[in-house]
């Protein structure tokens, strides 16, 4: 990064949200796409103000500027090689309002957790993607996602009620002031009047409204959001749509309120098997006219992979070659209203060609089995791809009716192209198809392959369906090239008018939707070379980031992989000084500030545990000076929690002489020198637990045998269930004998029996030594 940037970027931000270290640059270096491009800098603004200042520097150094929320895109559309705008560790604020017939949220709020604050009111939102676990607000407004149940009617599109937005220019506008309309039209009014003709000039031009039209009635995420300009009449309303599904290319969505749907709690879920794809797409028009709320198309291929799962019904595996299935699922708000409408379906359903009778269930557990089954089919080919290949997801739109055709030809393409491993799933109700394939790009004969591979099923998209080439994962820089063949020269120059009209330097996130490039789907590869099973095995989804303690602080698990891959790549190359500093910046952010708690690998679909790879690490980086420090420390554990009491004792006592604050400048001094140097905090207080023990009921007749205390005679105690033998750990005991007494007023209410073990001083369950890769020190 220049001098002259840099210079610019501390006058707008403090510089602890400047993040232009290389372990910074490499870590947001991809997002969960098969593209790698590494940003010039990273920030993180906080407030519009910020916001408007770097746009404003973006345009007067005319280096590029690309917003990130969660990073969670498939398509590209959230890295760059200029600035990196991250607001993903701040604007996480999120407002209940209507009773819940409406909330507003802020970009960095994750779309599971909004379900969840509205779940109490009986509501969600409309949008359902499958990665609505870890996809924060910004992206889901942004790539106008829909899902698996919402449909075209109820995605962010239609699902917006208000918005706050800023434009390159740095103007701020919000639908839900009421003088903003006339506002728009006196300070904006170049915009205004501009985007007032394009709507005038489709209104005048039947067959291009009649095209819009007809491409909006099945999902289509293909450029811009144009059908605001026939949904909507006032430029500033057409403006707030074009802003939903523009993938951070037009301005920048500050916040949004948005219409909630009924969380329906009544189920019905159940798979339906046919002899081919054919027949089972051709079965979608009934089983949507009977109300299903979710229709799941999966092929063999697909299925097979998850056939062994534990509890998966056993007629997927008994399917014969050419099997598919439907994953149905009906929902209402009452079960007599449930019960109704499947007795009104089922006549419809025994009258389908199915292998095997229907069978449905409201057991919630078995239903999310069967939903395991659909979610599970991105993570069963994502373990068995090759080590080094990228993996692909990539999503489609056909008419529905032409359904069954299309997924024979998808897979005689796979054939054609050698993708043996590719799968064909997706929301069938919606005609919207997802394959998986993976896919190296580290040889030139790769990518051509590649690149035949998309120019083929474009064209059968396109050309053979009138389809759409991306239904809900927004453009991005792998459709970008394609975007005028899909919509026709007119559209693409009301489009190209649109960029250019709020973005006339093509600064905010180029080559996105709009590209001059017709080979950016080819370049800024990722590639992933062979570095270590947990490192292989990372598709960089971003799903675990949610759980990561150190998520705010230094780097999260996909960050940590994605160094270990840039590692890897820098000692290939043999760009020795980079691999030096990156190894250095990767000892503190990477391995030391990882908590190694593995509630990372809950939320991964492909079960990586980075925890255990951080102790793996660890325990690779520790010399035989250090293990043997280690092993003397857990053989005499007494002697650290004996000093560890009088630290706390004596700090105390320094603030009791100099002042509270005296231990937190003191040791903040020393760690200015001594980087890893523990800081104090006043919340830390002196512990009395010695004195406290002694006056707890205890176990008799104990002995220790390896630090361990264990009664020699069980049949003595007398185990009944409101019996407990309470084990505090060495941290409790240390510093905070509070959780003991909490512990302890608990039991007592509950009417349960405390037991404290006599000799319990100088033990340790181990942990702080695994957690460090200390292996003898923790098998002590």
């Amino acid at each position: 990064m220049s001098d002259t940037l840099l210079q610019q970027l501390n006058k707008i931000l403090p510089v602890e949200r400047i993040k232009a270290r290389l372990i910074d640059r490499y870590a947001f270096a991809s997002d969960a796409s098969h593209f790698y491009m590494v940003p010039e800098v990273v920030v993180q603004p906080v407030s519009v103000e910020e916001i408007q200042k770097l746009f404003l520097l973006s345009q007067q150094t005319k280096v590029p500027m690309t917003f990130r929320a969660a990073g969670t895109s498939l398509c590209g559309q959230s890295i760059t090689n200029g600035i990196l705008v991250d607001v993903s560790r701040h604007w996480r604020n999120i407002s209940v309002e209507e009773n819940g017939a409406s909330v507003r949220v802020q970009p960095a709020m994750i779309g599971d957790y909004v379900n969840r604050v509205l779940k109490k009111f009986g509501k969600k939102i409309g949008p359902d993607p499958a990665s609505i676990n870890a996809a924060m607000m910004g992206g889901i407004l942004g790539n106008n996602s829909s899902g698996m149940c919402c449909g075209v009617q109820y995605n962010s599109y239609h699902t917006l009620k208000h918005i706050s937005f800023v434009l390159p220019n740095g103007q701020i506008f919000n639908t839900e002031t009421p003088d903003e309309h006339t506002r728009f039209e006196r300070e904006a009014a170049p915009i205004f009047s501009a985007l007032a003709t394009m709507r005038q000039e489709i209104l005048d031009n039947p067959t291009l409204y009649e095209k819009i039209r007809r491409k909006y009635k099945t999902k289509n995420t293909t450029g811009y959001s144009i059908n605001a300009f026939i949904d909507y009449e006032h430029p500033l309303d057409i403006l707030a749509h074009l802003l939903i599904g523009s993938e951070g290319t037009l301005g920048f969505i500050s916040e949004a309120v948005m219409h909630t749907l009924p969380d329906l709690p009544h189920k019905l879920t159940g798979l339906l098997y046919f002899d081919s794809p054919q027949t089972a797409c051709a079965s979608i028009f009934a089983l949507k006219n009977t109300g299903a709320a979710a229709l799941e198309f999966m092929d063999r291929k697909s299925l097979r992979s998850i056939e062994n799962v534990i509890g998966v019904p056993y007629q997927i595996k008994n399917l014969k070659e050419n099997g598919s299935a439907i994953l149905t699922e009906y929902q209402a708000a009452t079960e007599k209203e449930l019960i109704d409408l499947y007795d009104a379906a089922l006549p419809e359903i025994n009258k389908l060609p199915l292998l095997h009778s229907p069978e449905f269930t409201k057991n919630a557990d078995e239903q999310a089995l069967l939903w395991k089954v659909r979610k599970g089919l991105y993570p069963s080919i994502a373990v068995a791809r090759k080590s080094g290949t990228s993996m692909m997801s990539e999503d489609i739109a056909f008419p529905v009716e032409r359904l069954g055709e299309a997924v024979v030809d998808v897979q005689k393409l796979f054939d054609k192209y050698n993708y043996p491993e590719g799968i064909v799933f997706g929301h069938a109700k919606d005609g919207n198809l997802h394959f998986l394939i993976s896919q190296r790009f580290d040889s030139q004969a790769e990518i051509e392959r590649f690149e035949a591979f998309n120019d083929a099923l474009f064209d059968l998209v396109l050309n053979k369906y009138d389809g759409a080439l991306k239904a809900e994962h927004g453009t991005g820089r792998a459709v970008s090239p394609y975007v005028e063949a899909e919509w026709g020269a007119e559209a693409y120059a009301i489009m190209r008018r649109l960029k250019k009209l709020l973005d006339p330097d093509n600064l905010l996130n180029p080559d996105i939707i709009i590209t001059e490039d017709k080979n950016v789907h080819l370049q800024n590869f990722k590639i992933n070379p062979t570095v270590e099973p947990e490192v292989d095995k990372c598709v960089e989804c971003g799903f675990c980031e949610r759980r990561c303690p150190s998520r705010d602080y230094t780097l999260t698990p996909r960050e940590r992989i994605r160094i270990r891959r840039a590692l890897k790549i820098l000692e290939t190359n043999g760009e020795t000084a980079k691999h030096a500093q990156l190894t250095k910046e990767f000892q503190f952010d990477g391995l030391d500030t990882c908590a190694v708690d593995g509630m990372c690998a809950t939320d991964c679909p492909v079960d990586i545990n980075t925890g255990e790879l951080v102790k793996r690490l660890r325990r690779e980086n520790h010399s035989i000076a250090a293990n043997k420090r280690a092993l003397f420390l857990a053989k005499n554990f007494s002697l650290l929690e004996n000093s560890a009491r009088i630290s706390l004792k004596a700090g105390h006592s320094f603030n009791s002489l100099f002042g509270e604050n005296f231990m937190h400048n003191f040791t903040g001094t020393i760690r200015k020198v001594v980087p890893n140097f523990p800081l104090w905090s006043n919340q830390l207080r002196i512990t009395n637990y010695e004195l406290r023990i002694k006056n707890e009921l205890r176990i008799d007749n104990l002995e220790t045998k390896n630090n361990v205390t264990i009664p020699t005679q069980p049949s003595t105690i007398n185990y009944q269930p409101s019996t407990i033998i309470y084990f505090p750990s060495c941290i409790s005991r240390m510093m905070n004998g509070e959780i003991l007494n909490t512990f302890k007023n608990v039991c007592r209410k509950a009417g349960v029996n405390l037991i404290l073990p006599e000799k319990i001083n100088g033990t340790c369950c181990g942990q702080i030594f695994s957690s460090k890769g200390f292996t003898e020190a923790y098998r002590h």
